[in-house]
């Protein structure tokens, strides 16, 4: 009877960096999207010049600028999360799950390439 592998292959892993670069660069370029429409929003040109609705609109306005910077810091945690994937990536801890110490199904890892958990352990905490 064979043991299961407790790393993944450099071929394995290299294709795990890939996935984790593309979406690295996808939410590095929707930061930079969202940062421009945040500094457009600044931006108030001649739109002011209707005073009787500017209450509504500066309330709508802050309202879409409070959540354009919550999107904003949920993908820059998210990048960060995929940063801290390459480097357990680098020194070979990569698809490991903290909680069992098994290796995390690749389909997991090519859903969710910056977990640590296993679908095991994940489904443990929330009991």
């Amino acid at each position: 009877m064979s043991e299961a592998p407790l790393r993944y292959s450099r071929e394995e892993l290299a294709e795990f960096e890939q996935i984790i670069q593309a979406k690295v660069t996808a939410a590095r370029k929707e930061v930079a999207f969202i940062k421009e429409t945040l500094s457009r929003k600044n931006d108030t040109g001649t739109d002011n010049t209707a005073s009787s609705s500017k209450v509504l609109e500066d309330g709508a306005d802050t309202a879409e600028k409070e959540s354009l910077n919550q999107l904003a810091s949920r993908q820059m945690k998210f990048i960060q999360q995929l940063e801290n994937a390459l480097i357990r990536i680098k020194n070979g801890t990569y698809g490991v799950c903290i909680g069992t110490g098994k290796l995390i199904a690749k389909e997991r890892l090519r859903a969710v390439p910056h977990t640590q958990h296993s679908i095991e352990a994940k489904m443990a905490r929330r009991d």
